[in-house]
């Protein structure tokens, strides 16, 4: 039997071997990323390290450069998904270092974008809304609410801080008061202002259990200290004297002491949603104590009527 040594002599000699040898050599050396390389380590580099580095050299030759060939970061072909080779001098010898490619920095800075929303029950579809996506053309109902969103956004734009007063959205049902509170969030997560949107009733009833498992004091630090709070659908609830006070009251009161942004969705209006917070559940009237909490509400937010169809019913 042949010695392995004796047999890989045999097969690097052989002609064929010697011409795949020359032509992926030739591969390599035609890389305008190599020749950039070699011209600026001309000092460094000689034939004798080129040679001992055409590995390297070819797998930085064959690679992706700027995501030229990959269609998508799923479609990445690099031996790293979403990472492209760096050629490097590493002990004499030219190695490759692997950086991250267009493709997975913009992935990242989505990834990044979509952390700094806090959604707790809100419907995906509202979280994923855009402003440039909201329909003025047809229904200029919706022009007051996305250019007071606009405002806001300019102010923030040209001061770099965060107006103290939201908005308060109201009107009929479906049509698209909290479709633009999710489109806001989004171009204030592209401006990397961390936003937390709430569906008020399912959080009020979420904050009675919270009580057992002793997480409530947590949960309600999480809101009110939230950069931007949007609360989707106040009114809506069944309220209680507890959640009107100790919940609610606790979070406005804080947002209005620290002039934090809060914005508002709701099918009432302001006279009308003091009217729901007068009366508990249990039927008592409590009408000072619903002036206090309407109080903050205007104090932190610009009331704006929204009317349109339905889009629902569609």
């Amino acid at each position: 039997m042949e010695h392995i040594g004796d047999t890989l002599k045999r097969v690097v000699k052989s002609p064929a071997f010697a011409a795949r040898y020359d032509e992926l050599r030739r591969e390599v050396m035609e890389s305008p990323g190599v020749q950039q390389f070699l011209t600026d380590h001309s000092t460094e580099v000689d034939g004798e390290v080129v040679e001992r580095s055409l590995g390297k050299l070819y797998e930085y030759a064959t690679a992706s450069h700027s995501c030229g060939k990959c269609p998508d970061l799923a479609g990445c072909v690099n031996i790293m998904n979403g990472f492209e080779p760096k050629l490097v001098l590493s002990r004499g010898l030219i190695d490759v270092e692997y950086t991250k490619c267009p493709n997975r920095l913009v992935d990242d800075d989505q990834r990044n974008i979509k952390k700094m929303i806090d959604s707790m029950y809100m419907p995906k579809d509202v979280m994923e809304a855009k402003l440039q996506s909201i329909d003025m053309f047809f229904d200029d109902s919706r022009v007051p609410a996305v250019r007071a969103a606009k405002d806001f956004l300019n102010a923030f734009d040209e001061t770099g801080k965060l107006p103290e007063r939201g908005m308060y959205i109201y009107g009929p049902f479906g049509i698209g008061k909290s479709f633009v509170l999710g489109a806001l969030a989004n171009e204030l997560a592209n401006r990397r202002i961390r936003t937390v949107a709430v569906y008020v009733p399912e959080f009020l009833r979420e904050m009675k259990q919270s009580i057992q498992d002793q997480t409530l004091n947590e949960k309600i630090d999480f809101v009110k200290n939230a950069q931007v709070l949007m609360l989707d659908d106040i009114g809506a609830e069944t309220m209680s004297a507890w959640t009107r006070d100790e919940v609610l009251g606790t979070i406005l009161q804080y947002r209005m002491a620290e002039k934090l942004p809060t914005f508002f969705t709701s099918n009432l209006s302001y006279a009308e949603l003091e009217d729901h917070l007068t009366y508990t559940q249990r039927g008592e009237k409590e009408a000072v104590k619903a002036a206090r909490i309407m109080e903050r509400v205007q104090m932190i937010s610009i009331p704006i009527r929204l009317d349109g169809e339905n889009r629902r019913d569609k």
